[in-house]
């Protein structure tokens, strides 16, 4: 048993501060479970998201010694407890108490994208023909439990709080899985380009360093659309071949 000493931050949208609590540390606690039971003895009024404990419904998404984590997936045993541990709630988003914060931005993000449209039964019978591989393609991105820590970590977003002119991370990541998908017929590249704003994405991976579910963000989401968009509006072939393409 160690004893640690957790640095919370308390307070809501108008002020807060950080306070010291202490608490034992046994072997196999993850730092949620010490977030708990600093709030059955010490805190509590402490509010903090969970549900799973389990690390697949996103809840418990916080600042851990400076960098976005899933409280429950975070070991005490990997994080130095001979010096006080920091937890406070994400900074891309607005604060509501203590380690909660607003993320409900994301889900009016999420509405505004065009849905999946397929394209015609390939047969009579209203079945359609698809190659695994392209079916393969898409399934990593369905991995993704919306904890966005992708979000929180992506510097357009929580340095520069440019929410609307950018959509982020995890909503590249769901566009591409509408895009790639074998039978969706949609276009959404006008969209990336204006309002979702991909090019202000400077592809430096920190997405996909703080993935819970290994997505590979960056280099199977994001970079393929931003080559799309690049076809379909600064391709000087491109432009040239839809001047002399036959309109029907």
């Amino acid at each position: 048993m160690v004893m640690a000493t957790f640095k919370l931050w308390r307070g809501d949208r108008d002020a807060g501060r950080f306070e010291d609590y202490q608490t034992d540390i046994t072997e196999g606690m993850v730092v949620l479970d010490a977030v708990h039971q600093i709030q059955a003895e010490q805190a509590q009024d402490l509010a903090v998201r969970w549900n799973c404990k389990a690390g697949k419904c996103g809840s418990c998404s916080a600042e851990v010694n400076g960098s976005p984590k899933l409280m429950c997936m975070t070991r005490c045993s990997d994080i130095p407890l001979d010096k006080p541990v920091s937890i406070e709630p994400m900074k891309a988003f607005p604060l509501i108490k203590d380690l909660v914060t607003d993320v409900s931005w994301n889900f009016q993000v999420k509405k505004r994208i065009k849905p999946f449209k397929p394209r015609q039964p390939d047969a009579d019978d209203g079945t359609w023909r698809m190659a695994q591989a392209d079916i393969d393609r898409v399934q990593e991105f369905r991995k993704c439990i919306e904890c966005f820590l992708c979000q929180d970590v992506c510097h357009v977003l929580r340095e520069h709080q440019m929410h609307d002119a950018f959509i982020g991370p995890r909503f590249f990541v769901y566009g591409a899985s509408l895009e790639m998908h074998p039978l969706d017929i949609e276009n959404r590249l006008g969209d990336l380009k204006d309002s979702d704003g991909i090019g202000y994405c400077n592809i430096t991976k920190c997405c996909t360093k703080v993935c819970p579910e290994d997505i590979t963000i960056t280099d199977n989401a994001i970079i393929p659309l931003k080559e799309r968009v690049v076809d379909e509006f600064y391709d000087p072939l491109q432009k040239l071949f839809r001047i002399f393409r036959p309109r029907g």
